[in-house]
């Protein structure tokens, strides 16, 4: 899509490749820390949580941030996965990894924060819209 001046897309959504660029990074190290952290408890348990934090943000999604949805969700939801995804991976990197490792990623998911709050403005403004239809 064509950016325009403000730095968003043509359909309104904000131009987020560098967001998604942190985000997807932030993922990886709680697709990574969590089930590590857990697999001292439960394989089970670390097995699950793969499953949650993957499988979550990929069946529901808000329309018009992503081109296939499945479960279609408000903005609100979308960003609480997010969050999720950023809470688990600065947690767990904590009780999984020694400071030195954490740090980084806790250094990363706040970065995150900040260049995801166009995006989450955007999705939160949907709060009303696309609702599923019953």
């Amino acid at each position: 899509m064509i950016g325009t001046a403000r730095g968003a897309t043509a359909s309104g959504r904000p131009d987020d490749r560098l967001p998604s660029v942190l985000r997807f990074a932030t993922e990886i190290v709680a697709w990574v820390a969590t089930p590590w952290a857990l697999s001292d408890r439960s394989w089970l348990l670390a097995v699950a949580s793969v499953v949650l934090l993957i499988g979550l943000p990929t069946v529901f999604a808000t329309p018009g941030d992503k081109s296939n949805v499945l479960v279609p969700v408000p903005g609100w939801v979308t960003v609480l996965l997010v969050l999720l995804q950023l809470v688990a991976a600065v947690v767990f990197s904590w009780l999984a990894w020694p400071g030195w490792a954490a740090v980084p990623v806790t250094v990363l998911a706040a970065a995150t924060c900040v260049t995801e709050r166009g995006r989450w403005q955007w999705l939160l403004s949907r709060a009303g819209r696309d609702r599923p239809v019953a």
